[in-house]
């Protein structure tokens, strides 16, 4: 766990936040140690934060054992160099013993995602993140999506409740978005801190920035970390030429390969983190891999992608941010197998992050 308060950690980010996905094994029981190299890689990459067991992280597939093991494992891995935040769902019994598990872990924070199944109304909602809030001593972040979309007035007092810190909005609806901000802005005094969580949220990332919402998950920093680097500086520093030109050659040709397939926002990243020569495994039912097809395709993206990068070199090799800053190594992305890989082989909406 680290010292300083989860907001003031998270609100100026020095790089993007790092959603990992969580290892299995050949058997398909976790593999906490490709775990550990996953998570130390991206802290090590620039990640900010670490969001361990959330959408991307497979949160419904793992065992209460499972989600306190890979938390805790997150936790010792950053060695408190950046906060960890923990994913916590389904109704509010487990949703306080998932908040307590991670607690336990030694977790910075918590994701609150949607409750099971059910649509609820406002006021049911709005009692179910109190109750969660009301029996941790972690911050949480509430995800809209799904079956849990707010009102404005509602966010409002969710911005009121201790404990809230923040609201993450999976759902895309950038009026709603804007009534919110304005919303809280207007009645409830100090900061409040705002996530896009989209699918591959980079895409949206210049409209999200017009209504002042900058903090976004990168799913894409699991496999190719310089290329988000690359655009979370572009963003940061407003040069758009830069992030038009990913967004144009890698991200929303990546978008249309992850919309060929139903919970491709999951299996396709853990594709690319393969491809990149990490053995995360599969995903667990219901779940299912890409066809082959798809990750031909992909091994592609991301060599076009860090093609892309070339004209942010350095004289030295190294990738240039904007402000000439260096932001990561040269990445060769074909291995002697024919595999796409880093050096020594690193590496809809409701779905994912």
């Amino acid at each position: 766990m680290t010292s300083a308060p989860l907001a003031a950690r998270l609100s100026v980010p020095s790089g993007p936040l790092f959603f990992p996905v969580t290892a299995y094994g050949p058997d398909g029981a976790l593999d906490l140690d490709t775990y550990r190299a996953h998570v130390r890689r991206g802290v090590e990459a620039g990640a900010a934060a670490v969001f361990a067991c959330c959408g991307t992280g497979e949160f419904h597939a793992l065992t209460p054992e499972e989600f306190q093991d890979c938390v805790r494992a997150a936790v010792e891995e950053t060695a408190g160099r950046v906060p960890v935040v923990a994913g916590a769902g389904y109704g509010t019994a487990l949703a306080v013993r998932f908040a307590r598990l991670a607690e336990e872990a030694g977790a910075d924070g918590l994701l609150a995602m949607p409750p099971y199944l059910v649509v609820a109304g406002q006021e049911g909602l709005l009692r179910h993140y109190r109750e969660l809030a009301a029996a941790t001593s972690l911050d949480i972040v509430v995800y809209q999506r799904d079956n849990a979309v707010f009102t404005p007035e509602t966010v409002v007092e969710l911005a009121r409740t201790e404990g809230i810190i923040g609201f993450k909005d999976g759902v895309g609806d950038l009026d709603l978005m804007q009534r919110i901000v304005s919303a809280v802005r207007s009645e409830v005094p100090g900061d409040f801190l705002y996530f896009n969580g989209l699918p591959t949220a980079e895409l949206t990332g210049l409209a999200y920035r017009g209504i002042g919402i900058t903090l976004y998950s990168s799913a894409v920093f699991c496999f190719a970390p310089e290329i988000a680097l690359a655009f979370h500086a572009a963003l940061n520093a407003g040069d758009d030429e830069t992030a038009n030109r990913l967004l144009d050659g890698f991200y929303r040709p990546f978008v249309d390969l992850r919309a060929q397939g139903r919970g491709y926002a999951v299996s396709l990243v853990k594709a690319g983190v393969r491809l990149r020569g990490l053995d995360v495994g599969e995903v667990r039912p219901p779940l299912h891999e890409p066809t082959e097809d798809h990750v031909k395709q992909l091994a592609q993206l991301i060599e076009r992608g860090y093609a892309l990068l070339e004209p942010l070199e350095g004289p030295d090799g190294t990738l240039e941010g904007p402000d000439g800053a260096h932001e990561g190594p040269e990445v060769v992305l074909e291995g002697s197998d024919g595999a796409h890989e880093g050096p020594g082989g690193e590496g809809r909406p409701g779905e994912g992050e």
